[in-house]
């Protein structure tokens, strides 16, 4: 089969889930009582594949489960990105079923200053259908030109070239182009084949707030990680609307009020950026809630990957408050040139000397493991040397609960997390208390309490509490 690997009957019961499931119908927490997680074919297909030793023996006695909800498997993208369009309520509810206790948002603003949920500020081209929309294509900041002579196909339309309004009638499909278009249509691209273009019919977008909408209705008291993306050059702040100047602080402040004037309890959210800034304003506004568990997305030593150069500003970041911490996989992981088994980097060793939650990015975004060396694939470029199966993911993902001890891990296909996570009872990252739920299914007013002061700050160890490694059986 093209698609080896593709789960059609688990995802497509998910997909019929979503299909029955609109936010604006759900109540929070209280639909579903029976909600069960379900686990597609995939981690028992890596398990097999796995060479034997005492860590498949493990993973293979938990294989009947029961498999429940995790915080330590946080949905990339929304979970399901592997086989279904990205940032949308469909990929969202679909991560969820598979167990992701997490859910993430990627924030990008429109161009009347509303929030919404999409990788990137300027890659509507290749994540939408917004091309096959005449009246919103000639809106994009770079309009489509076709391929000609030696030159390639070109577009770029983002998030800020139109209203609310608008970004919610677009389609989300898989992200993908095809330089050599000569028409939008041709444009659309296919993905690569180890992705399906299966579950690419009209993918449901969302806005900041109707993402939390979702994951507050979804059973089993869902997490949030909101990550501010940081508009491109094309888009220089301060952004000027109709409403003023929108300056970057103020974007990164509305994030976080969004959670406020929707009653988000702050443990329940876990606030990304890559820029410094971000992090740094959160700790200094929101000191004692959503700043706690502000997370420093960490690409300081690309290009080229250089995770040493990086290891050597974490020290002064956490001198900073930030207490979370999250890397790309390669800078956490090398070869020991003698056993050329996969170990803890040197980045990896001064995360945990100084105290940091570390939850790095991203799982099964990677495609077959056997052909990472030669397609040069990024996540695993410092270890693409003994990468020969695709079963040596859960071998990778030991190293990294067991050597480093990762809090959670984000992934474009939920399921293969929660599984090992499951079967070794990890919690996945906690940092705030969170307020009890009142009768009737209302918040209790919560109260907040900052991290206890051995715990802030803590050099010697993760600050997270993790469960016990041994075996579910």
């Amino acid at each position: 089969m093209k698609y080896s690997f593709t789960t059609v009957a688990l995802t497509a019961a998910i997909m019929a889930d979503s299909a029955l499931s609109a936010p604006a119908t759900l109540s929070p927490r209280t639909l579903n009582r029976d909600y069960k997680v379900s686990l597609d074919p995939r981690p028992f297909y890596l398990v097999n594949n796995m060479t034997d030793s005492h860590l498949k023996s493990a993973l293979n006695r938990c294989q009947n489960g029961p498999f429940s909800i995790t915080d330590f498997s946080i949905g990339h993208r929304g979970g399901a990105t592997l086989q279904i369009p990205e940032e949308t309520v469909e990929n969202t509810i679909a991560g969820a079923r598979m167990g992701a206790g997490v859910l993430e948002c990627d924030v990008a603003f429109t161009k009347d200053r509303e929030l919404v949920c999409r990788h990137s500020q300027c890659d509507l081209h290749t994540t939408t259908d917004i091309l096959l929309r005449p009246e919103l294509a000639k809106k994009c900041t770079v309009p489509f030109k076709p391929a000609s002579g030696g030159s390639s196909a070109t577009a770029l339309c983002c998030t800020s070239d139109i209203t609310l309004e608008e970004y919610m009638s677009l389609c989300s499909k898989m992200d993908a182009s095809n330089s050599k278009a000569t028409t939008p249509l041709e444009y659309q691209g296919s993905p690569p084949t180890w992705r399906t273009q299966l579950y690419e019919t009209c993918g449901k977008v969302m806005s900041l707030e109707s993402y939390i909408d979702l994951v507050d209705s979804i059973p089993g008291n869902r997490k949030f990680t909101p990550e501010l993306k940081t508009p491109p050059s094309q888009v220089p702040m301060p952004f000027q609307t109709t409403k003023g100047p929108y300056t970057q602080e103020q974007y990164a402040r509305d994030m976080i009020e969004t959670f406020i004037k929707k009653g988000i309890d702050p443990s329940r959210v876990w606030p990304q950026s890559f820029l410094p800034a971000d992090v740094y304003q959160w700790i200094k506004e929101y000191p004692t809630t959503f700043g706690q568990q502000a997370v420093f997305l960490d690409e300081s030593g690309d290009p080229p990957s250089n995770p040493t150069a990086a290891a050597a500003q974490l020290p002064a970041i956490r001198k900073k408050g930030v207490n979370v911490l999250s890397p790309p996989l390669n800078y956490l992981l090398t070869i020991d040139p003698k056993t050329q088994k996969v170990v803890p980097s040197e980045y990896a060793k001064v995360a945990k000397k100084e105290g940091f939650v570390i939850i790095p990015w991203t799982f099964e975004r990677s495609g077959p493991l056997g052909t990472v060396k030669a397609r040069g694939e990024y996540y695993y470029g410092s270890i693409a040397d003994v990468m020969k199966i695709d079963g040596q993911m859960y071998e990778v993902l030991d190293v990294l609960v067991k050597k480093i001890k990762i809090a959670g891990i984000f992934s474009d296909w939920s399921s293969t997390i929660t599984y090992y996570a499951n079967c070794f009872k990890l919690p996945g990252p906690k940092i705030l208390k969170q307020k009890k739920w009142g009768k009737g299914g209302k918040r209790e007013v919560p109260t907040y309490s900052p991290l206890q002061e051995n715990c802030a700050h803590d050099r010697s160890q993760n600050i997270l509490e993790l469960g016990s490694l041994s075996p579910i059986h």
